[in-house]
């Protein structure tokens, strides 16, 4: 069985066969690491001890100070500050505030975790001006 039979065979030099064979023994070594331990997506090693703003299932949002996680995203904030949202609409934050201290937020209700320096808050570019 020669190379005429299959053309999809080439002859290739052991220089490139060896190299070929160490990419794929790299890319298997990746894999195997990434798929044997479950790790979050998130790096908050970064934010600890750094302000950070919350956002929770069901409306909650707050921010504090991140002093600890786990892998299950469960959260320790100091000095948290909750936003109270608009009774009339539940789903809209208001200007007022309720200090918590310390808290525990549980990882399973924590939906968005972001760093409060460097972001600030910008007007909707999307909402339509009231006579359109």
């Amino acid at each position: 069985m020669g190379n005429s039979e299959n053309p999809s065979i080439t002859n290739t030099g052991s220089k490139e066969l060896k190299e070929r064979s160490e990419l794929i023994v790299i890319e298997l070594n990746t894999t195997s690491k990434m798929s044997g331990r479950k790790e979050t997506v998130l790096d908050l090693a970064k934010f600890v001890d750094k302000g950070v703003q919350v956002k929770l299932t069901g409306g909650r949002q707050v921010t504090g100070t991140l002093k600890g996680y786990d892998q299950l995203l469960n959260l320790v904030l100091d000095e948290a500050i909750e936003f109270l949202r608009d009774p009339d609409d539940p789903l809209k934050t208001t200007d007022q505030t309720r200090r918590l201290g310390l808290i525990v937020c549980r990882g399973t209700a924590v939906m968005l975790v972001s760093p409060t320096d460097g972001t600030d808050e910008i007007a909707n570019p999307f909402l339509q001006p009231e006579g359109a």
